[in-house]
């Protein structure tokens, strides 16, 4: 136990975890995010949207101006973060390999998931499906960010993880900029579940980030085709109402 605590050190001193803040080498070492860092990320609180989970402004409304205007296809849903203060570290996870923040991510968004599931979810989940990616984005990143983060939510609360149920079968195109209307159609028929693993069964979906919600419905829509029972979803981090140039 005492060798491999030292090895561990040692990996620490050569190769140090990055902070998914400030992105320098964590202090105190060994911790996930630095310490001076860890209130930068702003956390979603207060009244929040029945549907998507979005910060809501008015504490006397249901549901945000996004879903009042949106039928949405899953369930519902709920994040850790709002997008504009940890937009840094969701690119930088996604595009510059820090696969090391998915730890943080992970053990963030199982604390929410685990709170919404017992006081607003009310379900008993039967598997975690991150949003695939297509094969060939799967070749240049190396790695799908949604699944590893699954895979650590996966751990801590002991829901099981399920990569192979839900594929992705069209390379879509980047939907910064794109309407609404415009990222539904981008995403028809781009997914493929198997009905076999997901009829009757209530999924959580996992992903990085949620705008309008069009790659949710668009996977919910699918899963809900293949026989699913409920889907709801949980990302790391949300939009803000009528916000629509980030990643669905």
């Amino acid at each position: 136990m005492r060798l491999r605590i030292r090895a561990s050190n040692l990996y620490d001193i050569l190769y140090p975890r990055r902070c998914p803040v400030c992105d320098r080498p964590v202090k105190p070492a060994g911790k996930l995010i630095c310490a001076e860092c860890e209130g930068i990320p702003e956390r979603i609180e207060g009244a929040t949207c029945r549907k998507c989970g979005k910060m809501l402004p008015d504490g006397t409304a249901v549901y945000c101006s996004d879903c009042a205007g949106i039928s949405h296809v899953y369930r519902q849903g709920a994040a850790v973060f709002t997008y504009r203060s940890i937009s840094g570290a969701v690119f930088r996870f996604k595009y510059s390999g820090r696969r090391e923040y998915a730890e943080y991510f992970a053990r963030e968004m199982a604390e929410v998931l685990m709170y919404r599931i017992k006081n607003d979810f009310r379900v008993r989940p039967d598997m975690l499906v991150p949003v695939p990616l297509h094969t060939s984005r799967m070749r240049g990143r190396g790695y799908n960010q949604s699944a590893l983060m699954a895979a650590g939510i996966s751990k801590v609360t002991g829901i099981p993880l399920r990569e192979d149920v839900l594929t992705r079968t069209e390379n879509t195109a980047p939907m910064k900029n794109m309407s609404v209307s415009d990222r539904q159609n981008n995403l028809k028929n781009a997914f493929h579940a198997c009905p076999f693993d997901v009829k009757l069964k209530t999924i959580i979906v996992i992903d990085d980030i949620y705008t309008t919600g069009a790659t949710i419905d668009a996977c919910a829509a699918e899963l809900y085709r293949a026989g699913a029972a409920f889907v709801f979803f949980m990302t790391l981090a949300i939009g803000t109402q009528g916000e629509t140039d980030k990643n669905a």
